[in-house]
């Protein structure tokens, strides 16, 4: 009873914060033509209500694709429709075909805010709660502490409710589906992640995990008996709901087409904008989206990808457990980030996501990287007047984590899961004991090179021959970051079997 009482006040201070960011100013806010994000999803309600489904995805008079098109998954579709009824009892003007565009005022603002709001209320922050209620071997007070670290990382609270996206429905989605198939409820589980990939593609980020927990968990239960039934069940499942959730654009093989081109415009090239990957920092040096044509640079980073997750995949597959799926679901999400084709800013939430549910096992490295994952973002927060909020809950969710878990002490090679990983190269380099302090450096330096950053960003004006050179350099220091993080994970999955023997002997 207890628990519960606590995890509600955690509840409430993670909505206490999220609405208070949400009183801030939002993505492109008096900025015609094209405003930002904010007017996309009011764009999207208007289009939704006002045109039958067979146009939502098609260029018209009425929908045109070059203003804020609808480039996202059925179910992001139906959520805008669902959206735009409840706008039209309140408001008609909020949603009128054409006159509606750019539409801005404190009421819609209310409005807007609140879909975001219960949105997350309804599927993010209870997915949040039951994980950290169920986590084992960790006490009560732990459990409460994870809980409101996790509501209160700002990478997340500053894109949905500063910026303005509906991030949380697709990684709560998500959520419940790694709790699912966590705790052997796999078609529910299933279910829940197809949910999620319906809303927002880019959950593809973190489809291979699931793949290859589900199917390593069949054959180790053995295809000739349960685990073909669990497989059989778990195809029906994620085809059934594919099924329901296209059902409207399976009347016409164009339609269907139409949509997967929306949701995967590969004329927009390699990446977008200043975006922390290795092609953004790379481009630096070499213009690899001049120099090499389209298709050429699609294989390119695809074999890029395919090779960073492949070694995890494959332990995955072959040693199925709930603790390398969670670590599993980093690595892979952290590769498609870093080499795949099309990558926005913002994807980095896909990361930030399972690197929160490892939060109570390496809680420094974890900090550390969900920090970095903020700081990736600076650019786009800084676009949209968010310092103030940005600086306020770093400053929130840092002093959480370094309070309730004492980061910086736990800092030996067990903590930070790289005693196996240790014990192997000092087979080789006897006196290879200094890793942890190298970590320790690392992050000084890192956090050192944020700081200076943003102070650059917030006080200088860059050169006039090079006015991208800080939001260049914050994608630079965040991929070289990242880089190291990847390393890092895939050190731990590789290792863990290890790490588990180790346990086993001293029990």
């Amino acid at each position: 009873m207890e628990q519960w009482s606590w995890m509600t006040v955690v509840v409430l201070i993670g909505l206490t914060v999220r609405w208070t960011v949400s009183l801030n100013s939002y993505s492109g806010a008096g900025k015609p033509p094209m405003f930002g994000d904010y007017e996309a999803q009011r764009h999207w309600q208007e289009i939704t209500f006002n045109l039958p489904i067979k146009q939502w995805y098609f260029n018209s008079s009425d929908n045109n694709l070059l203003y804020w098109g609808l480039d996202y998954p059925p179910l992001t579709a139906y959520h805008s429709l669902l959206c735009a009824y409840v706008a039209k009892l309140i408001n008609p003007d909020w949603i009128a075909l054409h006159t509606s565009r750019g539409y801005e005022s404190q009421a819609h603002k209310l409005f807007m805010r609140t879909t975001v709001f219960i949105a997350d209320l309804l599927i993010y922050i209870p997915a949040v709660i039951l994980y950290c209620c169920c986590l084992k071997a960790i006490s009560t007070k732990k459990k409460i502490a994870n809980a409101l670290c996790i509501l209160l990382y700002p990478g997340l609270i500053l894109i949905d409710y500063g910026h303005f996206q509906y991030n949380s429905v697709s990684l709560g989605f998500a959520l419940w589906g790694v709790l699912g198939v966590t705790y052997d409820w796999d078609l529910l589980g299933s279910l829940a992640f197809c949910l999620a990939i319906n809303y927002k593609q880019m959950e593809l980020y973190h489809s291979l995990p699931f793949f290859c927990f589900l199917l390593g968990k069949c054959l180790k239960k053995g295809l000739k008996g349960k685990g073909f039934r669990l497989l059989v069940k778990l195809a029906c499942t994620v085809v059934a709901s594919f099924i329901l959730c296209w059902l409207p654009f399976f009347t016409e093989r164009e339609q269907a087409l139409q949509v997967l081109r929306r949701l995967f415009p590969v004329d927009r090239g390699l990446f977008e904008d200043k975006v922390a990957n290795i092609w953004c920092s790379f481009s630096v040096f070499l213009k690899i989206k001049d120099i090499l044509p389209r298709h050429t640079q699609i294989i390119i980073s695809f074999c890029f990808t395919f090779l960073s997750l492949l070694p995890a995949c494959i332990k995955l597959i072959l040693h199925p457990s709930p603790r390398g799926f969670r670590f599993t679901l980093v690595s892979c999400a952290l590769s498609f980030f870093l080499f795949s084709f099309q990558v926005h800013e913002k994807s980095i939430l896909l990361v930030s996501l399972p690197v929160c549910l490892v939060l109570n096992e390496i809680p420094f490295m974890s900090t550390w990287f969900l920090l970095v994952s903020t700081f990736s973002m600076l650019p786009l927060l800084l676009k949209d007047e968010l310092l103030m909020p940005s600086f306020v809950t770093v400053m929130a969710f840092f002093t959480a984590c370094a309070t309730f878990f004492p980061i910086f002490e736990k800092m030996s090679e067990e903590e930070l899961q790289l005693k196996s990983f240790s014990i192997s190269i000092r087979k080789y380099l006897p006196r290879f004991t200094f890793l942890p302090r190298i970590i320790q450096h690392l992050f000084l330096t890192s956090v050192i090179f944020m700081v200076l950053l943003t102070l650059m960003i917030v006080t200088l004006d860059p050169p006039q021959k090079l006015p991208d050179l800080f939001s260049v350099l914050v994608c630079f220091v965040s991929c070289l970051n990242f880089l190291f993080f990847l390393v890092y994970f895939n050190i731990i999955i590789i290792w863990d079997s290890k790490n588990g023997r180790n346990r086993k002997k001293i029990n």
